[in-house]
């Protein structure tokens, strides 16, 4: 993925930067469907966390920021998809528009256990 920081470790939680739909070889997918953007975000929102030693079972806050309030039920279907039961503190902030076209941007904050 490409990004100068995806993600920042502060003691127990990690930070995710905002994330587009992006693959990580960087090609934009702001032409593709709104669920093939979500997936790609939800996607590489794992991968992240668990390259910093957390998951999506661990998130405790997530903010989505989406072009259209009629894609939240989609969004929804396949967020609950990955995280089950798990409900962390979540906010939908409906937007003009996002960078490149996007559909939606997505940010989070999840818990990290500490090593050493």
């Amino acid at each position: 993925m490409v990004a100068d920081s995806q993600a920042i470790i502060n003691g127990g939680e990690v930070f995710v930067s905002g994330l587009l739909p992006i693959t990580p070889d960087g090609t934009k997918l702001a032409d593709k469907s709104f669920e093939v953007q979500a997936n790609t975000v939800l996607d590489n929102l794992g991968a992240i966390l668990e390259a910093a030693g957390s998951s999506y079972s661990q998130l405790l806050q997530v903010r989505v920021y989406i072009s259209s309030i009629d894609d939240w039920g989609t969004f929804n279907k396949l967020y609950e998809q990955r995280l089950g039961a798990h409900k962390p503190a979540r906010a939908v902030v409906p937007v003009p528009c996002l960078h490149y076209g996007f559909m939606l941007e997505v940010e989070a904050m999840a818990a990290h256990s500490l090593s050493g």
